[in-house]
């Protein structure tokens, strides 16, 4: 035998992947290449993303005799404690001279907790995304990074009840609502956008670091006495509240609290700018993502 058979013979010996296989590595799964892609995905398995929100957002109350109306209950009963905790027992009034009732004080209040609690959620959530749904990851054919979507539709929905309820107190209380109200979009827009770029790049960590989901439960209780929602960022003291205006969630509650309760615009110029940052965070998260995902498999 020729010494040039001998090697077509001892490559014919070395195993070759099927045509059709794809095996896995670890830049496997295409990057986004523009921060588009961050919506590309969602408009690609919407049916899919929206049907997974509702059983998200049914399944919560599942078993329940009240079932979705728990949906109405849960703010309204928050309202009250934290209306009767702030307002009554410890007089808290939003004015700095102590003037204003103890609804509008409510108002005030509940409007930032909405705003908050639609960052917590998700943000919440997210380390266990993938832990939760091992099937999910084992299926080569599933959108993973449509999950973060799934968790930001159920938590929009809770905060759609929400203005819901906040709008029939303003009504009760103040008799009509700022023409302002429908801004509440542009607000949630460059948040929406935070959230998800936060959402994904956590969900991936959490794959490899097990301890993230406790740290993130007490990062998010921090930031939320931290972001001025049971008082007023002015009653910081000068030299602590630098660590109020480093928070990214006082922006949000500020403008959505200038749309939704003092009827004044928003900071528009603001609010492109985050849109942008919030972008730029959206498609970085998701990047990492879909760097990571590849072995998430291996690691569950």
């Amino acid at each position: 035998m020729s010494a040039s058979r001998a090697v077509a013979a001892r490559r014919a010996l070395v195993p070759r992947p099927h045509p059709g296989l794809r095996f896995p590595a670890m830049n496997a799964t295409p990057l986004p290449k523009q921060p588009l892609a961050v919506f590309a995905s969602f408009w690609r398995h919407r049916t899919l993303i929206v049907n997974l929100a509702k059983r998200d957002v049914v399944g919560r109350y599942s078993g329940s005799v009240l079932g979705l109306l728990w949906s109405f209950f849960n703010p309204l009963l928050m309202l009250a404690v934290y209306t009767f905790v702030f307002g009554v027992v410890f007089r808290t009034r939003w004015s700095p001279d102590g003037s204003g009732s103890v609804l509008e004080f409510a108002v005030i209040l509940f409007s930032g907790l909405l705003v908050f609690g639609i960052f917590a959620e998700c943000v919440n959530r997210a380390p266990t995304l993938m832990l939760q749904n091992p099937g999910f990851v084992k299926r080569v054919i599933f959108p993973l990074e449509g999950l973060p979507w799934v968790v930001l539709c159920s938590s929009l929905f809770h905060a759609a009840i929400s203005l819901v309820v906040l709008a029939a107190v303003m009504l009760a209380v103040m008799g009509s609502l700022p023409a302002t109200w429908p801004l509440i979009v542009a607000v949630l827009v460059p948040l929406v956008l935070f959230v998800l770029g936060f959402s994904w790049a956590l969900a991936a960590l959490g794959v490899y670091l097990r301890d993230l989901a406790q740290t993130i439960n007490i990062v998010t209780a921090v930031l939320m006495f931290m972001s001025p929602i049971f008082y007023p960022a002015t009653a910081v003291p000068a030299e602590f509240r630098w660590a109020i205006e480093w928070n990214p969630m006082t922006y949000f509650v500020g403008e959505a609290r200038q749309v939704l309760i003092f009827g004044r615009l928003p900071d528009f110029a603001g609010l492109a700018w985050m849109t942008v940052a919030g972008l730029a965070v959206a498609w970085l998260g998701l990047a990492f993502f879909q760097h990571a995902r590849d072995g998430f498999a291996d690691a569950l």
